[in-house]
């Protein structure tokens, strides 16, 4: 891909969600399996629907209504990164999309419903963390004047991806160990939110965006020295949210 790709090693991340598995990775000491994305969100993004290619990107994909996403260049196969910047200098083949489809986008879901099916087996309901990572620039102007812009966004599709229970009790979390949290602005939740959550089946999704600026170097791609401090943080929290999945709550829509 970097030999077909105009853009540096450095550029071409920078869309990428860098070391949100490494934030969450102790979920598991918790009883939560942690599914990790591991191919490059440039490459393949597995937070959008694999019929969303793009007619501009894909040889032979023709054009089929208005999809903002696949207009913009955002589709399962990106055609660019942050701040519009193209990724390839002309097409790629269908062949080419549809074998990264095959070897990691359906792999990837296929898993992650098995894993779903396997907690409301166990549980009686499945509670889907989704856990992304956004520009701080994204958030600076959500605040109200002289408040703080939030360090987490909590997406269920206003209400639709998740019980309101469930999105209270992952907000509380978060709260109590002193992040400034929002809901649903500027991120509501993409395909895993809107494809996954189910709350009247007892399956709930809930996206989770942590601005990039309190852990990382957005410029270098790097952990800032704050990282520790930052995952130490979410140890706790992701203690408390991985219990919300493993209780029978009353929720209003059962």
């Amino acid at each position: 891909m970097l030999r077909s790709s105009v853009l540096d090693e450095l550029t071409i991340r920078s869309s990428e969600d860098a070391f949100v598995d490494q934030l969450f990775d102790c979920a598991p000491q918790y009883g939560a399996p942690l599914l990790k994305a591991g191919a490059p969100r440039a490459f393949v993004d597995l937070n959008r629907s694999c019929d969303e290619l793009d007619p501009a990107l894909i040889d032979g994909v023709r054009r089929r209504g208005h999809n903002p996403r696949v207009a913009s260049g955002l589709g399962v196969i990106p055609r660019v990164v942050a701040n519009g910047r193209a990724i390839y200098r002309g097409k790629i083949s269908m062949l080419e999309a549809t074998t990264r489809l095959n070897t990691y986008w359906h792999p990837y879901h296929n898993m992650l419903q098995g894993l779903l099916d396997d907690a409301v087996q166990r549980h009686g309901q499945a509670v889907l963390i989704d856990c992304h990572s956004m520009p701080h620039e994204a958030v600076q102007g959500v605040a109200r004047s002289g408040a703080r812009s939030p360090e987490i966004v909590l997406g269920d599709r206003f209400g639709a991806a998740a019980a309101a229970e469930v999105v209270d009790r992952v907000e509380a979390a978060f709260i109590s160990a002193g992040f400034t949290v929002t809901r649903n602005a500027p991120f509501a939740g993409a395909y895993v939110a809107q494809a996954y959550g189910r709350p009247t089946r007892s399956q709930h999704a809930v996206q989770v965006e942590i601005d990039r600026a309190i852990y990382m170097d957005e410029g270098r791609i790097e952990p800032s020295e704050r990282f520790a401090d930052v995952q130490r943080t979410l140890q706790g929290v992701i203690a408390e949210i991985a219990q919300i999945g493993q209780e029978q709550m009353p929720l209003a829509a059962e």
